[in-house]
């Protein structure tokens, strides 16, 4: 076998390497999406109002999004296994204190300590697989990376309403306590050792960076969160958090721009590469076309079909399994072949399929949603991989942190803003279908406008010799 071939396949080593950071990735996403499900349940447990349970959710997003922009400069200065495993032990001790909870304060702040935990695991799921893939090897890696991105949401509620059906709420989060411990454990045994201080370069923080671009962003989702909530986007509550974070990041942008010391959290001059905006303005809009779709097609099932939680759960299973069945492959072609035709021609197949759930009615037969969701997933999965494969292609490695930590951000707001349209398309459209029907027509024209954007994206390039890290033993960690 040729050194070429060898490098570009994924040896066992780094598959272990992948299964290991998916794992630990994948408890986040299943534990926000599973809590999600269990308002009502926690809001009688604790003898809360709705919207004062609901923090419990918005505590830990707006952990999460804080704490994405101090992980971008904490991986370089600490080590991304050492940071690995604080955000696992943050999380599994968030965990059990959340599942041993005694009042709707005391799950709110626990929650909110699960979301810090799972705001340094989410970036350093990428950053960890980027670097130790390499350029060559990138779409493949983030196509697998998809599976768990694509499952997350769709299982988290099955989940939920399974453990809600049998055991008490307290197990929604006690469960995370054995699988993080497992997350843990091997992780000290597989993660690449960190090189020693000596030899990592000196890392300054952007304190007054930080200061303005994690409360900034977490005000901008805040604000979505509260849309949702009143269902409008002109609530006080909404408007005040709303000014608050585009008041912070444009202070963030200028002052990233101007001349000083400490290199910026995230550096402006990112987007001046047309591949990276490409990329992740196309993960902004599938990634905000992806939540509007997995938020209203449970709904469609509850409110249209009288389904309970755990079936509409099952029956939205098909959007995140076409998802899973996708990237991998899109993601290893994308290798081969580039990103660009494969991108294109899965925003067609996800933009006809939003386009059918506009003919669905209440009486059309379940199969027909059942059948559009796989297809939508299908779709979306190939333009996905490719497109986070373009991105890590495009971004020299000391990058890489910084192009996952914007990554992320908008993702997160991807949620609170798909969450936040699809709530008021429901609410001014006055009945369930009508309002079914008018958020896949906000999907399509969001994919619509990916399809637009999709050239921009590099076109078939031979990748710059990678420089993955080793996946060695960790013996040198300590």
């Amino acid at each position: 076998m040729s050194s070429t071939e060898s490098g570009d396949r994924l040896d066992r080593p780094l598959l272990t390497l992948i299964a290991v950071v998916l794992l630990g990735g994948l408890l986040g996403i299943l534990n926000s999406t599973m809590a999600a499900v269990a308002t009502n349940t926690l809001a009688n447990a604790l003898d809360a109002s709705l919207s004062t349970i609901g923090w419990a959710s918005t505590g830990f997003l707006l952990a999460v999004t804080a704490t994405i922009p101090f992980t971008t400069w904490a991986v370089d200065r600490y080590g991304s296994r050492r940071l690995w495993l604080a955000g696992l032990a943050l999380f599994v001790t968030g965990s059990l204190a959340a599942g041993l909870a005694w009042n709707v304060g005391s799950l709110i702040a626990f929650r909110t300590l699960q979301g810090i935990g799972a705001g340094v695991l989410d970036p350093l799921v990428l950053i960890l697989l980027a670097r130790a893939a390499g350029p060559a090897r990138a779409g493949r890696v983030m196509g697998l990376m998809g599976v768990v991105l694509s499952l997350g949401p769709v299982l988290g509620p099955v989940a939920g309403g399974a453990v809600l059906s049998g055991l008490s709420w307290r197990w929604m989060f006690l469960l995370s306590v054995p699988a993080g411990l497992v997350a843990y454990l091997l992780a000290v045994r597989v993660l690449p050792a960190d090189p020693p201080p000596g030899q990592r370069p000196p890392v300054g923080l952007d304190v007054l960076g930080l200061a303005l671009l994690a409360p900034g962003f977490a005000a901008l989702v805040l604000a979505l969160s509260q849309t949702a909530e009143y269902a409008t986007f002109t609530a006080w509550q909404a408007l005040l958090p709303l000014a608050a974070g585009i008041a912070l990041i444009t202070g963030y942008v200028l002052h990233a721009l101007g001349s000083r010391r400490t290199p910026p959290l995230i550096d402006m001059r990112l987007f001046t590469s047309r591949g990276f905006t490409a990329s992740v303005t196309i993960m902004g809009l599938g990634g905000l076309a992806n939540f509007a779709t997995l938020f209203a097609l449970p709904l469609y099932y509850q409110q249209a079909h009288g389904h309970g939680v755990l079936a509409a759960g099952l029956l939205m299973a098909p959007a995140g399994l076409g998802g899973a069945i996708a990237m991998p492959l899109a993601g290893q072609l994308s290798d081969r072949i580039g990103a660009r035709g494969l991108a294109l021609g899965g925003a067609l197949l996800a933009g006809l399929s939003a386009l059918a759930f506009t003919q669905i009615d209440a009486d059309t037969s379940q199969a027909w949603p059942v059948l559009a969701a796989l297809t939508i997933g299908l779709g979306m999965g190939c333009f996905s991989a490719p497109t986070m494969g373009s991105l890590y292609r495009s971004l020299p490695g000391p990058l890489v942190a910084q192009g996952s930590s914007v990554l992320y951000m908008l993702n997160q707001l991807g949620a609170a803003l798909g969450i936040a349209l699809v709530t008021l398309i429901l609410q001014t459209s006055g009945e369930v279908i009508t309002g079914f029907h008018g958020v896949f027509w906000l999907v399509a024209v969001l994919i619509a406008a990916v399809m637009a954007v999709i050239p921009l994206l590099p076109g078939r390039t031979q990748p710059a010799p990678a420089h993955p890290e080793p996946v060695t033993s960790p013996k040198a960690s300590s």
